[in-house]
């Protein structure tokens, strides 16, 4: 299967991605440990959000879990809206440490064509805006079904 982008755009006036829980310590925590975020992000072909195919998208959750790092517990399916895989999803779930170059987390399960699916998702970010939060993500999805 070829790359997809995530887009988790938590900035401006239509979020994709909302806070809707956190712990008491959670804003002076430098891994912002404990938030935990709703998410509903454009899955595109290409890594413009603004200019690429939309393939679907990311609905799910991550929660900084990480006390000491930035590291995430993802748990998302990407919902395929569009194309060959048009109505399947793939369920992802797995520990985000979101500086780390690449990234592995486990496919557990999918939908449609990707019934029956096992394999693994490879998270590289491509862009990080660090004053609005906003990032776009490449996925590298190897499953089999």
């Amino acid at each position: 299967m070829p790359s997809v982008y995530w887009h988790d755009v938590v900035s401006g006036p239509n979020p994709t991605a909302v806070q809707v829980a956190r712990a008491a310590t959670t804003n002076s925590s430098a891994s912002f440990f404990g938030a935990v975020v709703v998410i509903d992000d454009p899955l595109t072909a290409g890594p413009d959000l603004k200019k690429s195919a939309p393939v679907g998208r990311a609905q799910g959750t991550y929660i900084s879990a990480g006390k000491d790092k930035v590291a995430l517990l993802m748990n998302m399916n990407f919902v395929f809206q569009s194309g060959r895989y048009n109505g399947s999803t793939v369920a992802i779930m797995g520990r985000n440490e979101v500086f780390s170059a690449v990234r592995e987390m486990a496919v557990v399960g999918g939908t449609g064509v990707f019934r029956w699916a096992r394999g693994y998702a490879q998270a590289r970010t491509h862009t990080l805006d660090m004053n609005t939060g906003d990032a776009t993500v490449e996925y590298n999805l190897y499953i089999k079904h």
